[in-house]
């Protein structure tokens, strides 16, 4: 039978034992970590370009970015569940300490297979970063607390979008790409010591290695690959410079080949004693219904994030780099929502109706954006990015405490992991139906522009 949860206010409390001072001092630590894991997806891209011609590898431009997308999407359920069995602190401390050893073996990649296999390894430690930080404030702060911690994690994620760019740029042109990835070091090692003196150990549930969900971790990581290399193919285009089709089976045959083994991996979860991803978990109403959103969410935030900087580069002419900061108004909309929600929530100890009014900015603001054309001025689209902003942000902080709320304690990880799952699975399934949509548009509209618009994804 489906259940509901309760709101803020009634949800189980987190256990003592850790000093104000250390919570605000694991809490940066934390906020840094994110910040760790949110800059790379951003200052990379800026470098690319610089990358490929040194590297001489063009033919695997897009692998660079695929790589480490598989790698840390498949771990984020992993670490997730491990995180709950045998303790945050362990799992978190392996997870950026692989992280780190990736970036530092990336910046001295001498070949393109070489960087390749490395982001793949700095990808294996990224999926723990998202999904254990965002348990970890979960795990310190009470049910109420809750929405103004998390709040800004929207705020994270915007800031590394600003900064991002500029980083990666200035970093290349001023000392070498390589240092995109020099640049993790220090942040992680700072983050790294402050987590492991002050963050508090806790052993988790003491389930035997032997209960663990292995057949399944290998069914998932099977059917994962498949299916976002098949996404990922769909924003690719052929020697024609034409997009590949959705019955292509280099897009529709491998997600088949994905869903298929993803649907054999259920049956196997629900026999399974300790499964990586509990699917009684989804009985409960709110869990369910906010997974289901947070896939919706990340679906149009990721869309909006990628594609407005392509129609500054392909109606405005900008640069990659100026386009990059022309959605500045979005990213300070989904900063102030993120925030402004979670304190919100904080203080009158509700997230519901919080989450639903967001959707009005969020509608509005989409709708204003179908009505975008080359003549549309700087001032009225910087409104429209703004009120889109504003909508998405809550969702960041209020889906994750509602998540968060509707499980136990001791199962608070692999929750977290779900949620960073779908938002991550929804960001990839946006952006390859928008390519459809966007290389339709242009080539029924403006066959000039239409070459333009199927350059690949950024």
């Amino acid at each position: 039978m489906a259940t509901t949860t309760t709101e803020a206010t009634t949800a189980p409390a987190p256990p003592a034992g850790i000093s104000a001072r250390a919570r605000w001092a694991v809490m940066g630590a934390i906020l840094l970590t994110l910040f760790l894991g949110a800059l790379d997806q951003t200052v990379v891209g800026t470098a690319l370009p610089r990358i490929v011609t040194d590297l001489n590898g063009n033919g695997l431009y897009s692998w660079v970015v695929t790589a480490y997308l598989l790698s840390s999407t498949v771990t984020v359920p992993v670490y997730g569940k491990f995180s709950d069995v045998f303790g945050r602190k362990p799992m978190l401390l392996i997870g950026v300490g692989i992280f780190l050893a990736g970036s530092w073996l990336s910046g001295f990649s001498q070949n393109m297979a070489e960087l390749i296999a490395f982001r793949t390894i700095q990808g294996l430690g990224a999926g723990a970063i998202f999904p254990i930080a965002l348990a970890v404030i979960g795990d310190l702060f009470s049910p109420r607390e809750r929405g103004r911690y998390q709040g800004l994690f929207g705020a994270v994620f915007g800031l590394s979008f600003i900064v991002g760019p500029f980083v990666g740029g200035w970093l290349t042109d001023n000392a070498s790409w390589r240092w995109v990835f020099y640049v993790n070091l220090p942040i992680g090692i700072a983050a790294l010591a402050v987590i492991a003196t002050v963050l508090p150990y806790s052993r988790g549930r003491r389930a035997s290695v032997l209960d663990l969900d292995f057949v399944g971790i290998a069914l998932f990581s099977l059917g994962v690959v498949p299916l976002l290399i098949g996404l990922t193919n769909k924003g690719q285009t052929d020697s024609r410079g034409i997009l590949y089709d959705w019955t292509d089976p280099r897009v529709g045959g491998l997600m088949l080949v994905g869903l298929v083994i993803l649907a054999v991996f259920a049956v196997v979860e629900a026999r399974t004693k300790e499964p990586i991803v509990p699917l009684d978990l989804f009985r409960n109403r709110d869990y369910a219904a906010s997974q289901v959103a947070v896939f919706l969410f990340a679906a149009g935030m990721f869309t909006a994030v990628i594609f407005l900087p392509r129609y500054y580069q392909a109606v405005k002419g900008d640069t990659a780099t100026q386009s990059g900061y022309e959605v500045w108004p979005l990213l300070v909309g989904l900063i102030g929502g993120s925030i402004g929600s979670g304190l919100l929530i904080s203080r009158i100890g509700r997230y519901k109706w919080i989450i639903v009014a967001s959707t009005l900015p969020l509608i509005a603001g989409a709708y204003l954006m179908t009505h975008l054309t080359a003549s549309t001025d700087t001032w009225t689209l910087w409104g429209w990015m703004f009120l889109l902003g504003l909508g998405v942000g809550p969702s960041l902080a209020g889906f994750t405490v509602a998540i968060q709320n509707a499980v136990p304690l001791d199962r608070l990880g692999v929750a977290t992991s779900n949620l960073t799952f779908f938002r991550q699975i929804g960001g990839s399934v946006g952006l390859a139906v928008a390519d459809t949509v966007f290389a339709s548009t242009f080539t029924n509209g403006s066959p000039a522009l239409s070459r333009r618009a199927a350059c690949r994804r950024p």
